[in-house]
């Protein structure tokens, strides 16, 4: 029988499967954060329960910690009752913990790859939606809810339906200036928010394959806003030479061994998949969004469409412009911004940094801009400074800020005003979704960095000509 990757994967953590009902699934590595954290906990203790595996549990705190002076005790009194539960309930259970001031916390979805935990084959899960950016390494994971997050603690397993298969295939070269943030916001556009509900996406063809891990990372991550389960992409030598040597990759015999599995994970030839779909990379340019959820993007250099040339209703449509202050029809060229948010667990990898200072060496920062530079872990953060990007950053007139998830959900202090506009290399531009009232445009880093210079949405490809 042929088999997809995803087949692979998902079928040898089967432990039970129930007629007319979802499948016991193992799940290998499980990742917790100070959010949805805490009340799996006490459920756990209200049972008389115990994590069951700790040595497969790992914690790091990130959504609302500050990313400003983590020396100091938080100030905010719910944000440290749940950092001090995170690290009283790791110490009680003995799961690794990551806390404010350890130099490997970070994005959950950052340190879990930067650290080996992550790693091919894998089922991995974690009280978040964005979860799925660690399919890139050919894992199957996805986002669970908080009573899912105390069955995992307690038996290592869960319940869950297999998904349908989708596979996504871009061939050909991306252009000038089009980044793997860019492809995610394309395919995105083209299948709106709802468009893979129900199913588990296998990225393919050649662009993928000539994306680096990071890039992976930032694809994978975005296949929850197109309603996907997850997304994968196959191992190749790229995953392989990126987990070898990491702190909780397998070493000696065990690497070999773990080699010997990893190599088989690719869809076999003529497998079926429930649903195909091919897009051509020549038709990707750098990509911005104009409404308030994801797939309401379109080319940086086009205009808003008309509301009767996209799908949905005409009047929800046109709330979402008068939302934005916008109006169909519209150039997004030169449209003011206030913000730009460079960060999250999307685009705060290193390569995203390198892009954001490729664009603003020997510029300045625009007078009206206010720019948050938020590493996704202190790992990056160490990177910044040993590449030298903090000095192009700093001659620029920006500051590097500490990790955390910071304004991608505004969970911390980290909020952008109502009716001032971002432009955010996050995962979500929903009404308020970075601060009370305001507005968000999605990009990559690239396109922040041209924004940030010029004080208004730009098409990054016009400098970077000029570099």
């Amino acid at each position: 029988m042929r088999m997809t990757l995803f087949d692979k994967v998902w079928d040898s953590h089967v432990i039970r499967k129930i007629n007319d009902g979802p499948d016991v699934l193992f799940i290998d590595r499980h990742l917790i954060h100070e959010v949805t954290s805490p009340v799996a906990f006490l459920g756990l203790k209200s049972r008389n329960n115990t994590v069951m595996f700790p040595n497969r549990t790992f914690a790091t705190a990130d959504h609302n910690t500050p990313t400003i002076n983590q020396h100091l005790p938080v100030q905010d009194p719910l944000s440290a009752n749940q950092l001090k539960a995170l690290e009283e309930n790791a110490a009680e259970y003995g799961i690794t913990h990551w806390g404010l001031g350890h130099q490997k916390n970070g994005i959950v979805h950052v340190v879990g790859p930067e650290n080996g935990i992550t790693l091919p084959g894998a089922t991995i899960v974690c009280g978040d939606s964005h979860t799925s950016t660690h399919g890139a390494f050919g894992a199957i994971a996805f986002g669970i809810g908080t009573s899912e997050v105390e069955m995992v603690l307690s038996s290592q397993c869960i319940m869950q339906p297999k998904p349908k298969k989708m596979r996504i295939n871009v061939n050909g070269e991306l252009g000038f200036g089009v980044t793997p943030k860019d492809v995610a916001l394309y395919i995105i556009s083209k299948l709106s928010t709802s468009g893979a509900t129900g199913y588990f996406v296998e990225y393919a063809g050649e662009v993928f394959k000539n994306m680096s891990m990071e890039g992976r990372m930032t694809v994978c991550n975005l296949s929850i806003e197109m309603g996907a389960r997850g997304g994968i992409i196959a191992p190749d030598e790229k995953t392989f030479n990126y987990v070898e040597g990491r702190l909780f990759a397998p070493k000696g015999a065990d690497w070999d061994k773990a080699m010997d599995f990893w190599k088989t994970l690719k869809t076999d030839a003529d497998a079926v998949f429930d649903k195909e779909i091919n897009f051509d990379a020549n038709d990707i340019e750098p990509m911005i969004t104009y409404g308030t959820n994801p797939g309401m993007g379109t080319g940086i250099s086009t205009h808003i469409p008309q509301a009767e040339e996209v799908e949905g209703g005409v009047a929800s449509y046109r709330k979402s412009l008068d939302y934005m202050g916008f109006h169909e029809g519209d150039t997004m060229i030169g449209k003011k911004v206030d913000y730009v948010f460079l960060g999250s667990c999307t685009n705060g990898r290193i390569e995203d940094f390198r892009a954001f200072a490729s664009i603003v060496k020997g510029r300045k920062k625009a007078d009206n801009i206010t720019a948050w530079l938020v590493p996704g872990s202190h790992v990056v953060e160490e990177q910044i400074k040993e590449e030298g990007l903090l000095d192009i950053i700093n001659a620029a007139g920006f500051e590097l800020r500490e990790p955390g998830c910071s304004a991608c959900l505004a969970m911390n202090d980290d909020k952008v005003p109502a009716g001032k506009v971002a432009v955010s290399t996050s995962n979500r531009n929903f009404e308020g979704r970075q601060g009370p009232g305001s507005r968000t445009m999605l990009a990559s880093p690239l396109v922040a960095a041209a924004t940030a210079v010029t004080g208004v949405l730009t098409d990054p490809r016009t400098l970077l000509i000029n570099n």
